[in-house]
């Protein structure tokens, strides 16, 4: 009897229509249980994962629904069917390869397909594979032998609309509760693989072509003569370099260490703890930023907006701004043309480029943004070990990290760009375990705040090491190394909790303080050098480009940069915010008021002098991000040939196999091979990295869960 009513049922168009729904819904599962691993932390992702296929795969079903006639019905049904099955296992195929997903220019771009698909598809195929299209073969059959019969009767237009409505229902329930386990998850995009975990393949896809759309619409629009404002805006803002700094580490290799969530206040400041014992935070940073030969700046900001990571990382290495909303990296870092700095390093001065991060790939579209920024290399989660002890969700924690690096940096040939994503000093703080706890925490009503300053004391080590290694490896001495916070750790609305930490009262803190708290450290450490020193001008993470080129002497003059060389007698001492605020030496302006800088004061009400001059600083904020805005989302280096640039070739860059490439570099060249391995007699140095943990250092320290705090030359 059972077996009668659901072949009755299936013999339905709606009962057909709900097998094709859960055969989807359950394909979807499978290919998440089994190949796709997006990284689910909580009950709440597990049930928006097992919801999120159902609303797209109802919605385009439905389509067929208001067929009338029975055969185009079945078929439409099918076809949709069919086209979602081949969708979801390119995808899954294509994640098994790239660790990443398919997006609208990857699918445009055929011949990218075929690379990454089609000359592996034999290593990528599964034998459990059969099962993405298995059934689509065996309920064609029935349809043609009629063993599942076609219903005459139409549904009824009501009925369908109903299933439509529906589907709708369900993806708005499910787009809230993605929102509220991840905000800002449409504005931010922080990789693909978060949208296929709150939104689905299906969904995913479509969002990414409404986004691609958007985007070509403007890059169609824009032309070679639109750069010519962006041209004179650089040539007017251009500031020549210091002669007597000019090139000063010529030649040497360059090493960023992005020390994340690192905020300016912690540079010399001493944690006391309950028994009144101070703790300094990060002692050996410390002594780089007080050393002289270190080149380190008290008055520098990041300048980010929702692409937080990604918009440093943009601004550092382009001197552009991120975009106003959402990341540049996801919305145009895998199609635009840039002139970064590892593309310029790489055609004027020869150097090797690599990025080092122990995430995975896709987070921000690395994977994608770093072959159109000319990165020769990129290392990423999957060089890695990475297990629970030694990671967390954002990635290797920092001592493992670096010193799993030195095996690949070991290789590179010199001079060679690299850059160090750290992780470990990341929201929520609360990321170390076992051996490397011990460092005081604050007491503040705030977990996070108190959590903070530990993960600064353990990236603070971490970096030491990987000095004491450089120095070992005999990598120092040729090298220039460049420190640099990323954005806030501590965001303003944690601010009055952590105002007592720094002196302040939080009935008095305001969004002056705010403003203040958007220092973070920028330290170029050259080594033999003793003209370093701690400079006070104000300026940004626009500005590092421009400043790291001349001190290996390269002029930016012929380069579309915004911002201006930190160390130029010439430059313009002025801090432009993302969202139009900006600071200077007399002046900060945040929030929409007016401070005054040496006094920390609200202008309640300003002269008519003081109007004028915020409305002209105002517009020269504007017209900064203005210009930034028409390159980005204009494209247009595509059109700039001034710098002698070679435009970049994404499809020339691989990141697999990437340690076979180094070691076959190392072969061909022989005798002149530069890297660190051949100059030590093809000899590894990866066992001069050393590493111990917090309680192996402090061997007598005890854990101490509350404490108070004070702050020396914080501010």
């Amino acid at each position: 009897m059972f077996r009668k009513k659901i072949s009755s049922f299936l013999n339905t168009r709606m009962g057909f229509f709900m097998l094709l729904a859960f055969l989807m819904w359950a394909k979807n599962m499978f290919a998440f249980a089994v190949d796709l691993k997006v990284g689910l932390e909580n009950p709440l992702q597990y049930f928006i994962l097992a919801i999120n296929p159902l609303a797209t795969t109802l919605l385009l079903l439905s389509i067929a629904l208001y067929v009338r006639r029975k055969t185009p019905a079945y078929v439409t049904m099918m076809v949709i069917y069919t086209v979602m099955t081949i969708l979801l296992y390119s995808n899954v195929n294509y994640y098994r390869e790239f660790t990443d997903f398919i997006t609208v220019n990857t699918m445009l771009g055929a011949g990218k397909v075929a690379s990454g698909l089609g000359e592996s598809a034999l290593r990528l195929f599964r034998p459990y594979d059969i099962l993405f299209f298995i059934d689509i073969i065996i309920l064609s059959l029935a349809l043609i032998f009629k063993k599942i019969k076609m219903q005459e009767k139409a549904v009824r237009a009501r009925m369908a609309f109903a299933v439509s409505v529906l589907s709708v229902m369900i993806f708005s329930g499910n787009l809230f509760l993605a929102e509220s386990d991840r905000p800002e998850l449409l504005t931010r995009t922080f990789s693909n693989d978060y949208l296929v975990k709150y939104l689905g393949i299906n969904a995913f896809t479509g969002y990414d072509a409404v986004q691609t759309y958007k985007t070509n619409q403007v890059r169609a629009k824009a032309s070679a003569t639109d750069l010519d404002a962006v041209k004179s805006y650089v040539r007017d803002h251009y500031a020549a370099p210091d002669e007597s700094l000019f090139g000063l580490a010529k030649g040497r290799n360059v090493i960023y260490l992005h020390l994340e969530s690192t905020q300016q206040f912690l540079i010399n400041y001493k944690l006391k703890d309950e028994n009144g014992v101070e703790h300094e935070v990060t002692p050996f940073i410390n002594s780089l930023y007080n050393s002289n030969s270190t080149f380190s700046f008290d008055n520098f900001f990041h300048q980010v907006k929702a692409g937080k990571t990604s918009d440093a990382e943009t601004l550092m290495e382009n001197s552009l701004f991120g975009l106003d909303q959402g990341s540049l990296f996801t919305q145009l870092g895998g199609k635009n043309t840039f002139q970064a700095a590892p593309n310029i390093l790489g055609q004027t001065q020869g150097y090797t480029s690599a990025a080092f991060h122990g995430n995975v790939g896709n987070f921000w579209n690395r994977n994608e943004t770093y072959k159109h920024l000319g990165y020769d290399y990129f290392f990423d989660a999957s060089y890695y070990d990475v297990n629970s002890d030694n990671s967390f969700q954002y990635g290797l924690n920092d001592k493992p990290f670096l010193q799993q690096s030195v095996q690949y940096l070991e290789h590179l040939q010199q001079p060679f760009y690299s850059k160090f994503i750290m992780v470990s000093n990341h929201f929520p703080y609360s990321q170390l375990k076992g051996d490397e706890t011990g460092f005081p925490m604050a007491n503040t009503s705030d977990q996070t705040i108190n959590n903070y300053f530990s993960t600064a004391n353990y990236m603070d080590t971490a970096v030491k090491e990987f000095f004491d290694y450089l120095k070992a490896s005999g990598l120092y001495d040729n090298s220039i190394i460049v420190m640099y916070g990323d954005h806030y750790g501590i965001s303003n609305s944690r601010n009055k909790q952590l105002a007592e930490l720094l002196g302040k009262s939080s009935d008095e803190w305001s969004n002056y303080d705010n403003a203040q708290l958007q220092r973070v450290p920028y330290m170029i450490h050259v080594p033999g050098t003793d003209k370093g020193g701690i400079n006070h001008t104000y300026g940004g993470e626009v500005d590092a480009l421009p400043t790291l080129l001349h001190l290996l002497g390269v002029d930016t003059q012929n380069y579309i940069q915004l911002g201006q060389d930190l160390l130029s007698k010439k430059r313009d001492s002025f801090v432009t915010f993302r969202d139009g605020d900006f600071v200077t030496p007399e002046y900060t302006y945040y929030g929409n008021k007016l401070y005054d800088n040496k006094t920390g004061l609200l202008i309640e009400e300003p002269t008519e002098a003081q109007v004028a001059q915020v409305k002209a600083l105002k517009e020269k904020a504007n017209l900064q991000l203005s210009t930034s805005d028409q390159i980005n989302n204009g494209d247009l280096l595509r059109f700039y040939t001034d710098s002698g640039l070679k435009t970049i070739d994404p499809t020339e860059y691989s990141y697999l196999h990437q340690n076979d490439r180094l070691l076959d570099t190392e072969k061909k060249l022989g005798d002149k091979s530069t890297s660190v391995y051949s100059k030590n007699n093809n000899q590894s140095t990866v066992d001069l990295f050393k590493t111990q943990t917090y309680k192996e250092l402090n061997p007598t320290a005890e854990t101490t869960t509350t404490t108070s705090s004070t702050t020396e030359a914080a501010e």
